[in-house]
């Protein structure tokens, strides 16, 4: 028998909540990069959490409707740092998409789904193996789907792995792959490129993730004139892939969406520990999808450019 998860939005609330009230032992905040995640972890026991909110504005579906989209994510947990420079991380994260379709033509008449909730648990390990080389790997499990999604079926896997050398002061940078599962789909291999080059005193370039509980690697120049301010442009590829319930358009069906975000983006620290941003910024190349339980496509369209605003927090202690 087929378990099932009705994660309603209340549930998802209490996730958050609870991630939100673990603040006071925050030791690592997910950034954008490692440069930008401020002072090194302290030696020991902490906790950490970073989340955010963006809101998408409505844009045109070519051959028919539009749609808009609230997201949400928060994400925290312990993290152990020794004194050799070794740390491992429980990460557990819980992310809501909540869309909006109109029109009476086209994709958008269809309303494919509502709704979508990712619940997701991963164990960064990341480890120091001389004074140049450092060795990270990240194991991750996640739900992906509507509330009344079959929890097995929406199931999925991933790991990331790599190395990093530093060259100086100024520039570390390594090679990497990632490896992830998808739902009705082939296996995915990511190369990944690790760069932190402080080009300046105050100017940066990283590659990294972005805030959000969709998969896909980045770029971002960071440039920092005060301790408490900073201010950043880049870009990334997302990508949300997840299973629909019994009672929609498409029983157990697949949605996908796909979009490749644009964003400039504020930030003050109120300490070195904790940051609070506003981002705004136009989705270009979008994609949305629908395909059967079994991953065949019904329906696949591009949609205009999306404009977005939103608002970023981390906190480490």
């Amino acid at each position: 028998m087929k378990g099932k998860i009705n994660f309603n939005p209340t549930c998802g609330m209490i996730i958050s909540l609870f991630l939100l009230i673990a603040v006071p032992t925050i030791a690592e905040a997910g950034k954008i990069s490692e440069r930008n995640a401020g002072p090194a972890s302290k030696i020991g026991w902490s906790v950490f959490t970073r989340g955010g909110y963006v809101h998408q504005m409505d844009t045109d579906i070519d051959n028919g409707g539009s749609f808009s989209v609230n997201r949400f994510f928060v994400q925290g947990g312990p993290s152990y740092v020794s004194d050799k420079g070794t740390s491992i991380s429980l990460a557990v994260g819980y992310g809501f998409d909540g869309y909006n379709f109109s029109g009476n033509t086209g994709f958008g008449s269809r309303n494919p789904w509502e709704d979508i909730h990712s619940l997701r648990f991963s164990i960064p390990l990341r480890w120091k193996i001389n004074e140049q080389w450092t060795g990270f790997v990240s194991p991750t499990i996640r739900f992906t789907g509507e509330k009344e999604a079959d929890f097995d079926n929406a199931l999925t896997g991933a790991g990331f792995a790599g190395f990093s050398y530093r060259y100086s002061d100024s520039l570390t940078i390594g090679p990497g792959i990632g490896v992830l599962t998808q739902l009705e789909d082939s296996t995915r291999v990511i190369p990944i490129l690790i760069i932190n080059w402080k080009i300046t005193d105050t100017l940066s370039l990283n590659t990294g993730r972005g805030i959000g509980a969709t998969l896909g690697p980045g770029l971002t120049f960071d440039w920092r004139p005060s301790r408490v301010w900073s201010f950043s442009i880049g870009g990334r590829y997302e990508r949300l892939r997840f299973r629909l319930d019994e009672e929609g358009t498409v029983p157990n069906g697949i949605g996908d969406d796909l979009s490749f975000p644009i964003f400039g983006g504020i930030a003050y620290s109120f300490t070195p520990m904790i940051r609070i941003g506003v981002l705004g910024g136009v989705e270009v190349g979008g994609e949305l999808r629908l395909e059967d339980e079994n991953g065949n496509t019904i329906i696949k369209e591009n949609h205009d450019p999306a404009g977005f605003l939103g608002i970023t927090f981390s906190a480490r202690f």
